[in-house]
């Protein structure tokens, strides 16, 4: 894979000339991701499977604790974690001047492959 310079069209701040930001960025990105799966795995596993006996002996709203990290923790959790994700991750880009920006700070808009869209109001 031929290693090219980075062109940033956002107007933020382009990373530094050399690659070691590169690896620098996927260091980062995979800590986040170790991080969340743990995180994941220990309230889906952990709670769900491991601890359920124990938790069960807790009740909230006549449901045991442990049944229902099994059957709704886990999920909110894991829907919780994807925007955790999706926010730190934004900001990293930001951080490393790969976002998807314009000059204005405002999102890039999706094009698609036709172009504009030809009809008028």
């Amino acid at each position: 894979m031929a290693d090219t310079a980075h062109e940033s069209d956002t107007g933020g701040v382009s990373p530094p000339p050399d690659n070691s930001w590169r690896r620098r960025y996927w260091r980062r990105n995979l800590r986040l991701m170790v991080v969340l799966l743990v995180i994941w795995f220990v309230v889906s596993f952990g709670f769900g499977i491991l601890l359920i006996e124990p938790l069960n002996s807790i009740e909230i709203l006549g449901f045991p604790l442990g049944l229902w990290f099994a059957q709704q923790g886990s999920i909110y959790t894991f829907v919780i974690l994807i925007l955790v994700y999706a926010l730190r991750m934004d900001r990293l880009d930001d951080e490393f001047g790969v976002s998807e920006r314009d000059g204005n700070g405002d999102r890039l808009r999706a094009t698609s492959r036709a172009g504009p869209s030809s009809s008028s109001s």
